[in-house]
């Protein structure tokens, strides 16, 4: 199978040239200008081509939760984003914290999956933090160890977890939260909290169990990786201990990035999530961490819900926002347009820094695999959540003008999603 974009503008290195791809297979076959093709031929011109986003934080729901998504869903929503390879997280039904679990995922994933997926094991059983799930066992059939949802609360079972997950060649990727510092909260504990009289959820919840484990991960070596940053405390934390070597590296999700505290509207459970929405300092943290590279990569942290579990108030409803289907669109035009960033660099944040992460590569040359996302950065869109591929339908950027729209991609040579 061949297919050749035309006259795009594409990403290769660090720098955008107009240029055509050649696709043959599942492998990029050429870059150059005026290459033919005997199959089919896409005119990019006026678009902007990117290798295909990684994502390395995602709920897919399945098996156990497939009223809210399924395997099928999930990756054809990422699919919609441009993204190419998705990492979903283990909070599923049964865990997959032994062999036999984890089967159950990768028969879902086999079936159905429209894009590259590789799934996260538990490293708790049943994510409980009571005993060490079947690491070695599992560390050849996943991409990396998460107890995303809950954090790991006592060091002494985080050390010995870090222990066999570097015995084991893999790596850790941690939902920081002490739960003895969340105060029943909802939000943040900041200015909305407070304007609002209800209880608030404090950046120490976030911060002080990312201290600890960047200094497990000193005496262990394993590399650890650190979900969903939103705290310019935990941010700090972060960049001392890459300035003191440690091998640790973090995400931050396109709502943080974009919105604080303050931008709650109503008592909305579209604005709820874990860790809240922060502060307006908070998210100046962000950008900066952004900038100097101390925050390595932009994940989802796609979390979708049934509308019933969203529609019970910023109290009462689940934790978690969908983000698959908006996230490039949300970073480009918070960060890109606003010159906080380069294309080229949230192009990195969103394919090749991810990617390096979990030790794979993506980039546009010749040799590799044929993983490309084209957008239109030039048209705006406004988001409305009834055109989502995805299940869940709950998103704080809805109504929120949008520029960025995903036009095709292509993973692993075959086109996954292209717009009507």
């Amino acid at each position: 199978m061949s297919i050749l974009l035309k006259n795009g503008s594409v990403l290769v290195g660090e720098t955008f040239q107009n240029v055509d791809v050649l696709i043959e297979n599942d492998t990029i076959a050429a870059i150059g200008a005026d290459l033919s093709c005997e199959g089919e031929i896409i005119d990019c011109t006026g678009k902007t081509v990117l290798p295909g986003l990684v994502d390395l934080h995602v709920h897919l729901r399945e098996p156990g939760f497939t009223y809210k998504e399924t395997v099928q869903s999930g990756t054809a929503a990422a699919a919609a984003g441009g993204y190419t390879t998705v990492c979903p997280m283990p909070n599923l039904n049964p865990v997959p914290d032994s062999l036999p679990h984890l089967q159950l995922q990768l028969e879902a994933i086999d079936r159905d999956a429209c894009i590259r997926v590789l799934p996260f094991g538990a490293i708790t059983v049943g994510e409980k933090g009571q005993a060490l799930s079947d690491i070695p066992r599992l560390a050849p059939h996943c991409v990396g160890f998460s107890d995303d949802g809950k954090g790991v609360q006592a060091g002494a079972m985080m050390r010995e977890a870090m222990t066999l997950v570097k015995a084991a060649g893999s790596f850790i990727s941690a939902h920081c939260e002490d739960e003895s510092l969340l105060e029943g909260g909802s939000i943040h504990k900041g200015e909305y909290a407070a304007l609002h009289s209800m209880r608030g959820i404090s950046s120490a919840s976030e911060y002080v169990p990312i201290q600890r484990d960047i200094e497990l991960a000193a005496e262990t070596g394993v590399q650890y990786h650190v979900c969903h940053i939103s705290a310019r405390e935990s941010i700090e934390a972060v960049r001392r201990g890459k300035a003191r070597g440690v091998n640790v590296t973090c995400e931050v999700t396109p709502h943080h990035i974009a919105l604080t505290d303050m931008d709650i509207t109503e008592n909305d459970g579209r604005f709820k999530m874990n860790p809240p929405l922060r502060s307006a300092e908070d998210r100046q943290a962000i950008w900066a961490g952004l900038q100097d590279g101390t925050i390595d990569c932009i994940a989802t942290d796609h979390a979708p819900h049934s509308a019933e579990e969203k529609g019970r108030g910023l109290e009462g409803s689940a934790f978690g926002t969908v983000g698959s289907e908006t996230a490039f669109a949300v970073c480009y035009t918070h960060l890109v347009k606003t010159g906080v960033l380069t294309l080229q660099q949230l192009a990195r944040l969103m394919s090749s820094a991810p990617a390096a992460i979990i030790g794979r590569r993506a980039e546009i040359a010749v040799g590799e695999a044929a993983d490309i996302a084209v957008f239109t950065l030039d048209e705006k869109f406004t988001v409305d959540p009834s055109n989502f591929v995805s299940k869940g339908k709950s998103s704080p950027f809805t109504g929120m003008e949008l520029w960025g729209v995903t036009e095709l991609t292509v993973c692993a040579g075959n086109i996954v999603y292209r717009r009507k």
